[in-house]
């Protein structure tokens, strides 16, 4: 996929952006440069290949074992924080209805 000057330019006035002529084909050509690399990405066979945990979890083996388990650490305070709330009902905060 490739972009032209008018694609950047009508994606920079989609972003409220004012980019001059010198700007635009930069972007353009970093744009372009970004497209290119995901398309060369996307021509790797990555069949079988399992993700990663994390970026360094391929050359660091032990850094799995360094991530906590998904575990639930504090107790449940819901109902001290709630009695100082003006109006509660079933564990919610009750507001005024503001739009008509």
């Amino acid at each position: 996929m490739s972009l032209k000057e008018t694609d950047v330019t009508r994606i920079a006035h989609l972003a409220h952006l004012e980019l001059n002529a010198e700007q635009t084909s930069k972007t353009l050509e970093q744009l372009n440069g970004i497209f290119a690399l995901v398309e060369k990405m996307q021509t790797i066979d990555t069949a079988g290949i399992e993700p990663l945990s994390h970026p360094f979890a391929l050359v660091v083996d032990h850094l799995a074992l360094r991530l906590r388990e998904d575990l639930v650490t504090e107790t449940n305070h819901r109902e001290a924080y709630q009695q100082s709330a003006p109006a509660t009902q079933d564990g919610l905060y009750l507001v005024p209805k503001v739009i008509e």
